[in-house]
């Protein structure tokens, strides 16, 4: 099966599957002499992995990354980086009684018909495991982007599960690394705790809307046609498995605006640079960054995997009706927070070296000075 990579000068390609030995990825076009470690990449597949709360799936990952090549003394050496995570709780007999048949919502369906195959343990490579690879690959781009731009940061909360949103004027990033959710609200974060025990006990799940935000992204990044920065992150985000929408800066509600409304009004801050009175571009500007804050948000569609039962048919075409055990999360977007932030560090390192090969410029200069 093609299309497993991602990336243009910075690029990366997963490998495995759900329940397979291990999963991973490789990763090309990384400079060289960027201090990096397992240590380093091992943060930020902690804050992924499963079963650190009853609100997520309960298989037991350690999600240990090792590093096979591309690292030597502490330093990227400008060759491919292959990074492996060992499958070490998989539980394939949850998953026998739904071999001959398909869950509704899942990719089961659409997999079997295209390949005429599919691997029912888990769903293979449609199954959100196979995010852990983009976390490590997104450490080893977090890695290089410290170097480049020490300014940068990169984060993400959970803003919604099903109808109960966060409320912005409550809004604490700290807050995020205090709750199970990462939310941003601690009050939304306990109603969401009450409205997902219901769900649990009842085999249900919900969706989730996730946003990230890059501050001190430098402007220039990106192209005004084919290889747009939003575009790109867009791409990204509706990448990962599960998303089915995503929006940049007011995204669908910039539809309710008028000119007026939406028109984020400029003027020369006092560091003689351009400032913004408001941010409903989300960063970018004729798909290139405005040095704005970059701000993406995506939307989770509730786990095909669940307890209730579902009408749907077998491999023979006849009715069936699927119930689906095994361990599962009440809602995937509850995991994706460091998944998001880990493509938006790979499309903003990838625009940064698409953006010096062509322009010249390095990161956070800019080729055209305002006086």
């Amino acid at each position: 099966m093609p299309f497993n990579s991602f990336g243009r000068l910075f690029r990366f390609t997963t490998w495995g599957e759900s329940h397979g030995p291990a999963l991973g990825c490789v990763v090309d076009g990384v400079p060289p002499g960027a201090p990096v470690s397992e240590a380093d990449l091992q943060v930020w597949l902690d804050r992924r992995k499963p079963g650190q709360s009853r609100f997520t799936t309960q298989r037991r990952e350690a999600d240990e990354v090792r590093i096979l090549s591309g690292v030597f003394e502490g330093v990227t050496t400008g060759t491919p980086v292959s990074l492996m995570i060992e499958n070490t709780d998989q539980r394939s007999k949850d998953y026998s009684e739904i071999a001959k048949t398909f869950r509704p919502g899942h990719a089961d369906l659409a997999y079997w018909r295209k390949y005429g195959v599919r691997d029912y343990r888990g769903g293979g490579r449609s199954s959100a495991r196979e995010t852990a690879a983009r976390v490590a690959a997104g450490g080893i781009a977090r890695a290089v982007l410290a170097q480049m731009l020490p300014q940068l940061t990169i984060r993400a909360a959970l803003v919604r599960i099903g109808k109960i949103a966060v409320d912005r004027a409550r809004w604490d990033w700290d807050e995020c690394a205090r709750n199970p959710f990462w939310s941003p609200d601690a009050q939304a974060a306990g109603e969401w705790s009450e409205y997902l025990d219901g769900l649990r006990k009842s085999g249900n799940s919900v969706g989730a809307v996730i946003e990230v935000v890059a501050s001190g992204v430098p402007e220039g990044l990106g192209a005004p046609v084919y290889a747009k920065l939003d575009q790109d992150l867009a791409s990204a985000m509706m990448s990962i498995n599960a998303v089915k929408g995503v929006e940049i800066g007011a995204g669908m509600a910039a539809a309710e605006l008028t000119g007026v409304e939406n028109a984020d009004e400029i003027f020369m801050g006092n560091d003689g640079r351009p400032t913004f009175a408001s941010n409903h571009a989300g960063g970018v500007l004729g798909g290139i960054s405005s040095g704005q804050d970059v701000v993406v948000r995506f939307a989770v569609k509730p786990t095909s995997s669940i307890l209730s039962p579902r009408a749907s048919i077998d491999l023979a075409g006849q009715p069936a009706e699927v119930v689906t055990k095994g361990r599962h999360d009440p809602c995937v977007g509850i995991r994706a927070a460091p998944v998001g932030e880990a493509m938006m560090a790979c499309v903003l390192l990838d625009h940064i070296l698409l953006n010096r090969g062509q322009t010249g410029a390095q990161p956070g200069e800019s080729l055209g000075p305002l006086g």
